[in-house]
């Protein structure tokens, strides 16, 4: 990822929930919500808040081992010290939406079946189930003075891109791409009335994220400085981002890209 500085929690503390509530939200999305006391502790701060989520492969799953409090460099490293057989799959996902007087956090997942690992383990839909969350703060921190902004995502990154929209001043300008299988899977995103939203419907049996690149580069750029965020699967934030440096002139600094996933690689 290359952005401006991202900003991470202040004590990154490993927390238990457990799954108390799963709902299919729109045709390829299903929403887990995970609720438990000491999401008391997680520190809410917006926009593309991410975290890493450490979710049960088979009834072995053990979460007592996992560390408590851990610095946010060193954790992998003590993570993969556990016994393969009980370690918990780790996953990286981001915050749909906090209620913290409800002590209730939504994850939203793309379905792919079987799969991917945890889009198989969401759609099965086990209530009770153990979860451990690890925040990692937000990676949208845009730097001052940019005239516009610019957002590109496939599925997998609407939970950010949507985030980020709803959290945005209501002042801003700018353009959403958001690349979707079908538009059945729109979903509401707070957008200010400033930003104009694109729902791209991929071609079929096209790789994600190409219609999203194309309809950024068929775009008439207003004036001004922008920063852009894209994310989603590899391919999208890489192209884009050469993309935007080479033709439009925009400088390196000014684009958040991270790529969230790769076809063919279980996710």
């Amino acid at each position: 990822m290359s952005h401006s500085k991202p900003l991470a929690p202040a004590n990154p503390t490993m927390l238990l929930a457990e799954v108390i509530r799963t709902e299919r939200v729109t045709p390829n999305m299903i929403r887990v919500t995970v609720g438990g006391e000491s999401l008391a502790q997680f520190e809410p701060m917006g926009f593309d808040q991410w975290f890493r989520l450490f979710i049960p492969k088979d009834d072995a799953a053990d979460f007592s081992r996992l560390p408590k409090r851990i610095d946010i460099v060193g954790y992998y490293a003590q993570y993969l010290r556990l016994p393969k057989a009980t370690r918990p799959v780790m996953r990286n996902y981001t915050v749909r939406e906090f209620r913290p007087e409800a002590l209730e956090l939504d994850i939203d997942f793309v379905a792919h079946g079987d799969a991917g690992v945890a889009s198989g383990w969401a759609e099965r839909g086990v209530i009770g189930d153990q979860v451990a969350i690890l925040d990692q703060g937000i990676g949208y921190n845009p730097a001052p003075g940019v005239d516009w902004q610019l957002f590109a995502a496939d599925e997998s990154g609407l939970p950010a891109v949507a985030g980020i929209l709803r959290d945005l001043p209501r002042d801003t300008i700018g353009h959403a791409f958001l690349e979707l299988e079908s538009l059945d899977d729109m979903q509401p995103t707070g957008a200010p009335d400033g930003v104009e939203l694109h729902w791209v419907v991929r071609r079929p049996g096209a790789k994600p994220g190409t219609g999203a690149l194309e309809a950024v580069q068929s775009l008439d750029f207003p004036p001004g400085a922008l920063h852009a965020y894209v994310v989603g699967e590899s391919a999208l934030p890489t192209s884009l981002r050469r993309w935007l440096v080479a033709e439009r002139g925009v400088p390196k600094s000014n684009v958040t890209f991270c790529g969230y996933w790769r076809v063919g690689v279980s996710h």
